[in-house]
């Protein structure tokens, strides 16, 4: 279980991370796009979620009012689950290059090794990047769907949120490591058997990283602080198997 708590860790330290001099440069396309996506989005979604919830609500019969305090809990949690991590694909899909790019940024950094990357690279990077992105997205429709059809199962709905939060909090694992593990030509397959060899430490990584997207004004540094963690994580936890 302590791997859980080094997984959150990382999220900590990637914040410290982008206070470094030399590293704040590389911050601000990630920051950009997340304080534009973040800060629309996040306002039609509460509106949206609010209302829907009030719709529910309204249609159930009189003797069946209780179930209020039970269905718009999971309801919201469902909803806010769901909205968040798509926000976050979203964001990652067009900042992806400059990720890349933050990642190789952080491990100069951590290694002392010199950097390599420029913003000629972004440009280098973009096709790459949106097809590595693309293919992840791939991956999580073909588990999403499965997963989503437990909300329409009785009783099982129940444990559903919970389920997608632990599916998502993978997820973004495996989002996050892929930048300094894709400038190390790791594939996706590879990736993932990485961050399986230690599933606890991803898993704790990537709930933390999920917990930010849901926390205000904190969101909209969520995403560089993740992919400086992600990079600090793969330094110390994965390197070494090179």
């Amino acid at each position: 279980m302590k791997d859980l708590l080094v997984g959150v860790a990382y999220l900590r330290e990637g914040f410290a991370l982008l206070g470094r001099p030399g590293l704040r440069r590389f911050v601000i396309m990630p920051l950009l796009v997340n304080v534009l996506l973040f800060g629309g989005l996040i306002w039609w979604a509460f509106g949206w979620v609010e209302a829907t919830s009030q719709y529910l609500v309204a249609r159930l019969p009189g003797w069946l009012e209780w179930l209020s305090y039970l269905v718009v809990p999971v309801f919201v949690l469902t909803c806010l689950v769901l909205i968040f991590y798509g926000f976050s694909v979203l964001a990652n899909l067009i900042a992806a290059p400059f990720n890349g790019l933050l990642a190789e940024a952080v491990e100069a950094r951590l290694t002392g090794k010199p950097l390599q990357g420029d913003w000629r690279q972004v440009l280098r990077d973009v096709l790459p990047s949106l097809f590595s992105e693309l293919r992840k997205l791939l991956y999580f429709a073909v588990r999403a769907v499965p997963l989503g059809l437990l909300f329409l199962i009785p009783g099982v709905n129940l444990a559903a949120p919970f389920l997608w939060a632990l599916f998502s909090a993978w997820m973004l694992a495996i989002e996050y490591a892929d930048y300094p593990m894709a400038n190390h030509w790791l594939h996706f397959t590879a990736q993932r058997e990485r961050l399986r060899s230690r599933r606890l430490l991803s898993y704790g990584f990537g709930g933390g990283s999920l917990l930010l997207t849901m926390i205000p004004v904190v969101n909209f540094l969520a995403m560089p602080a993740s992919v400086a963690g992600a990079t600090a994580m793969w330094v110390r936890e994965f390197r070494e198997s090179e």
